[in-house]
C-alpha cells in the first residue's frame, strides 16, 4: 500500500513550463519533468500573469528596475511601469490558489523568477542579481507555508524530492481537512505522518506531538475544530518546510527497524543495520534501506512502521530518492 492512497496534489505552474506557447518571443519552457513524469500524478493549475495581465504572445521584453518602492516591473522599449497591475493580479490570484499544495514558477523571469533576478539601476545602471520576480515575490509572501520552486532548481535531485515530498503532504493533509474531520482523525493522520515529520524536524516532532495530544481536550465545537486545523496546518508544513538530513533520515531509518527488529532473526536485524549503516556512509541511496524496511514490516506484520507515509511518501514510480547523498 502507498500512503499516497491515490491522492493527487493540485500545484499552480507557469504556463510556459507545460508547453503553453506565451513566452515573450511567442514560445514555450516545456519541462520534460513537469509534463513527462510528475504529470501523471498531479493536476496541474496553470497560470501566466503576463498574458492575465493583457499582454500578448510575442510581446515586449520586461525587466526589473530599483525604486525608492521597490523593484518595478517595466517594459524595455515603451517605459510602461506594470507594476501595479502584476501586484493588483497576484493579490486577486491568492484567494483562487488557497486550494493549491504548491507551485512551480518559471526561472529567470522578471514576473515569475523566485531567485536570482537581475534588479537594473535605471537605463543603464549596473544590476543587483538577487531581485525576484514582482508575482512571485507576491504569492510567496501571501502563502509563505507553501512549496514553491521554479523549474530550474528542480533538476537538482534533493530539491526537488523535498518539493514532490512536500506537495504530497499537504494534498493528503488538505484532504482530511476538507471533510468531517473529528480530532481522532487528526490523530491518525499524524500517527502514520510521525516518522515523515521526525526526519525533517525533530523539535517540530515533539511540540507537534504535543499539540496532538491536547486535540480531545480541547472543545468540540466548529470555532474550536477550525482553530485546531489552522495550527495543525501550519505545524505541519512548517516542519516539512525544513530539509531533511542524511542524519536525521538515519535516526529515522533505526527508529524504524527498532519497531520491526524484534520480529526478525538477528541475522536480517544485522542486515538491515549494515544497509542503514552503508546510507549514513553515502554509499547507497535511500530506496535501499526503505526498500528492505517496506519488505520486513510487511513480512512481519508490523503496521505501524508499514502505514508510515515515510516509506512512501509520494508515488514510487517517481523513483526520487534513487540517488547517492553527496
Amino acid at each position: 500500500m502507498e500512503p499516497a492512497e491515490g491522492i493527487r496534489p493540485r500545484v499552480a505552474v507557469s504556463s510556459c513550463l507545460l508547453g503553453a506557447p506565451v513566452r515573450f518571443d511567442g514560445g514555450h519552457s516545456r519541462d520534460r519533468f513537469l509534463t513527462a513524469e510528475l504529470s501523471e500524478h498531479v493536476d496541474w493549475v496553470p497560470v501566466c500573469p503576463e498574458i492575465e495581465i493583457g499582454l500578448g504572445a510575442p510581446r515586449e521584453t520586461l525587466r526589473l528596475e530599483r525604486s525608492a518602492d521597490g523593484p518595478r516591473l517595466m517594459t524595455r522599449r515603451t517605459r510602461a511601469d506594470l507594476t501595479a497591475p502584476m501586484t493588483a493580479l497576484a493579490a486577486g490570484r491568492v484567494a483562487g490558489l488557497a486550494d493549491v499544495d504548491g507551485y512551480v514558477f518559471k526561472s529567470r523571469s522578471p514576473s515569475c523568477g523566485l531567485h536570482g533576478i537581475p534588479v537594473y539601476g535605471g537605463e543603464s545602471g549596473p544590476a543587483d542579481r538577487r531581485g525576484r520576480g514582482v508575482f512571485a515575490a507576491a504569492i510567496a509572501a501571501a502563502r509563505p507555508e507553501l512549496a514553491i520552486e521554479d523549474e530550474g532548481r528542480l533538476h537538482d535531485a534533493v530539491l526537488r524530492e523535498e518539493f514532490v515530498e512536500r506537495i504530497f503532504a499537504s494534498a493528503r493533509l488538505r484532504a482530511l481537512l476538507a471533510g468531517d474531520w473529528r480530532p481522532r482523525d487528526l490523530v491518525a493522520f499524524h500517527a502514520r505522518h510521525k516518522m515523515q515529520i521526525l526526519a525533517h524536524a525533530p523539535a517540530a516532532y515533539r511540540e507537534i506531538g504535543r499539540l496532538v495530544a491536547a486535540a480531545g481536550e480541547r472543545p468540540r465545537d466548529a470555532p474550536a475544530r477550525d482553530a485546531l486545523a489552522r495550527d495543525y496546518d501550519r505545524a505541519f508544513r512548517t516542519a516539512l518546510a525544513t530539509r531533511a538530513t542524511v542524519g536525521r533520515h538515519v535516526n529515522v531509518l533505526h527508529h524504524c527497524l527498532g519497531m520491526i527488529g524484534r520480529e526478525l532473526d538477528p541475522v536480517r536485524r544485522a542486515d538491515v543495520a549494515e544497509v542503514i549503516a552503508s546510507y549514513g556512509a553515502r554509499r547507497v541511496a535511500l530506496t535501499v534501506p526503505i526498500a528492505l524496511l517496506r519488505h520486513h514490516a510487511r513480512g512481519a506484520g508490523v503496521d505501524y512502521v508499514r502505514d508510515q507515509t515515510y516509506l512512501s511518501p509520494y508515488p514510487d514510480a517517481l523513483r526520487l530518492r534513487n540517488h547517492i547523498p553527496a
